[in-house]
């Protein structure tokens, strides 16, 4: 696209002026000045207004400065959902320093070594969520020389400190780091995108979604994943509230309820479960105004169903990698899709986007090219990847402004008749899983790592409704099961990345230039039962029949046995929210996500639904 076809809207004068001066806890504090007794964070029964929020924040901020926290530190927060999770968030920011968000439920091996990476002193975290509960995980810490901070030890000792802010230190700036996200490294190294402050400003103020005091967002993504950027800032720059779903999984249909509860204005979705809440059904949100998706591509009939069932939202197609902070291009549908594909539409406000050819020209429109992005959204980069981040971080010689920079996403892409972009593709091996950005490349360092294993090979694969998983197969001397395979996986990867399907083969398919066939292992989709350390046993009543039938059928495989673990077949969270759905529907009763997973297995499942039909 070239640079005379590019749009780009400009926000109005007092929000760009915003994003060039302010950092993110600065329009927050805004608002507990403002309207202080107004809520700002909901969970359950608990409530905190905007000068709860501060207050608490303030506090922590103070305690993280008097362990050396200064500007552009990366200080870890290791917590579930919950309101404390938002306050620590705030107070990083407060400190001067940049948030590293962990999810407690990935492996310690892994959070240890996005710790080390970063160059992590201080951690964020409370014992109830597992973070140091072990002697094992707090000598860990200990190693990395992280002080570990506990949060529901009142505010981590700060109760004596000061509630007000602290002073603004000398060079502090939008130019200092908000926070590190890790995405899928394809060297085996994960990648840690350093977004500033003007990133975060900048979307949270983008004119593809007009939000006030009045809205409610929603806040359901992993902190780590970098949706819950939007999620959490843009409510809390606007003075608006922002709903947090306590901890655990939640299934479509659980989420809708309590979006109707909370009073949901702007429901944020990755693609995966976007269409789960349309199959579930959308109906039933009144105060539902937006209505955004994205992290992969968009089902066109989804998306036409979804517009008919709620005429008065406006559904929006979200395109954007991390180093570019969540969101690129945005298409707010106003017609039927039909056939698709779903545009991911026009560069929001502050950013500029390219569709260039290998010498980096632009490209005509309607032909192929790569996509680039540029504007005020740009991460500064990689953490401690300086030629990683000169790679792919280039001039931008499009651009007025000296020094401009511009992002290579390798994604494909053309600019339609109508002005908007189309996704095509990736240009490498990178696919999304459940809305992560995933290097193959990575998972298959993991398995190499095994001392059985002598050439590994991972692949997506794609099955019916466009969902994709991982598939890894390998080459041993010895006999090698995959739930071994799996747990040495586990042990050191978060679930996004472990593989669905493992199969051990002879050797590895070769092309003619003899390079591993990855085109040849995609198409060797599961369709037999997978290898588990249980024999096959065989349903024994006609409800556990239906479930096994039911089973197999989302799962996309031949029989499933009374004992098979569901996970070890390749299944994961979405699919489970899948299957639990059509119980609701087909047997009338409600399987929580908890239940599921205590023991998921079909004659697990089947003494539930017997337990909650008994009741």
């Amino acid at each position: 696209m070239s640079t005379t076809t590019t749009t780009v809207t400009d926000l109005p004068e007092d929000v760009s002026t915003e994003r060039g001066t302010h950092r993110v806890h600065e329009l927050v504090a805004r608002w507990a000045h403002r309207t202080p007794d107004a809520p700002a964070v909901t969970c359950g029964g608990d409530v905190l207004t905007y000068r709860d929020l501060d207050v608490r924040a303030n506090r922590i901020a103070h305690r993280l400065r008097s362990l050396g926290v200064r500007l552009d530190d990366p200080v870890a927060v290791c917590l579930d959902r919950s309101p404390r999770l938002i306050v620590a968030l705030l107070a990083v920011l407060k400190a001067g320093g940049g948030y590293l968000a962990v999810d407690p439920r990935d492996p310690l091996e892994r959070r240890a070594a996005l710790l080390a990476d970063a160059g992590v002193r201080v951690l964020l975290t409370g014992t109830a969520d597992g973070a140091t509960g072990t002697e094992a995980e707090a000598g860990t810490y200990d190693a990395l020389g992280v002080t570990v901070v506990h949060l529901d030890h009142a505010t981590g000792g700060a109760d004596d400190l000061a509630v007000e802010p602290l002073p603004v230190e000398a060079g502090a700036g939008p130019d200092n780091l908000a926070y590190i996200a890790y995405t899928s490294g394809s060297t085996g190294r994960p990648k840690g995108v350093c977004v500033p402050h003007c990133a975060v400003v900048r979307l949270v103020s983008a004119d593809f979604l007009r939000v006030d005091a009045d809205d409610v967002f929603l806040q359901y993504a992993p902190v780590a994943f970098d949706a819950s950027t939007l999620e959490i800032w843009t409510p809390l720059a606007a003075g608006g509230r922002l709903a947090v779903v306590p901890a655990g999984d939640w299934s479509p249909g659980e989420l809708t309820a309590l979006a109707r509860r909370e009073g949901v204005s702007v429901l944020w979705l990755t693609a995966g479960l976007f269409h789960q809440f349309v199959d579930a059904g959308p109906e039933g949100l009144p105060r539902l105004r937006y209505l955004v998706a994205g992290g992969d591509v968009l089902s066109p009939s989804h998306v036409d169903r979804v517009r008919t069932a709620l005429p008065a939202v406006t559904v929006v197609n979200g395109y954007g990698p991390t180093e570019n902070t969540t969101f690129t291009c945005c298409h707010p549908v106003t017609e039927a899709v039909g056939d698709g594909p779903v545009p991911i539409g026009r560069p929001i406000s502050g950013t500029e986007v390219y569709v260039l050819d290998e010498e980096l020209s632009p490209v005509p429109p309607g032909s192929t090219g790569e996509l680039f992005a540029g504007g005020s959204g740009l991460a500064r980069g990689y953490h401690a990847q300086a030629g990683l981040t000169a790679e792919r971080f280039l001039p931008n010689p499009f651009s007025p402004v000296p020094g401009a920079r511009m992002y290579r996403t390798g994604d494909l892409a053309r600019v339609r008749d109508d002005g908007g972009l189309e996704f095509l593709g990736r240009a490498d091996a990178q696919v999304k899983i459940r809305g992560h950005r995933v290097e193959p490349g990575e998972a298959e360092a993991a398995i190499e790592r095994h001392p059985d294993v002598l050439r590994a090979a991972v692949v997506a694969q794609t099955y019916t409704g466009g969902d994709r998983r991982l598939a890894a197969f390998y080459e041993s001397d010895f006999p090698l099961s995959a739930t071994d395979l799996r747990g040495h996986l586990t042990d050191a990867l978060p679930s996004y990345l472990v593989p669905s399907y493992f199969r051990q083969v002879d050797a590895l398919p070769l092309t003619a230039s003899g390079k591993v066939d990855r085109a040849e292992l995609a198409g060797r989709t599961a369709e037999e039962r997978p290898e588990l350390d249980n024999d096959y046993q065989a349903p024994a009543t006609p409800l556990e029949a239906r479930l096994a039938q039911l089973w197999a059928d989302v799962l996309e495989i031949d029989r499933v046995g009374v004992d098979d673990d569901f996970f070890e077949l390749g299944g994961h969270s979405l699919l489970a929210t899948q299957i639990t759905g059509q119980i609701a529907t087909e047997f009338g009763v409600l399987v929580r996500a908890r239940s599921f997973y205590e023991d998921p297995t079909v004659g697990g499942l089947a003494r539930t639904i017997g337990a909650g039909s008994a009741a």
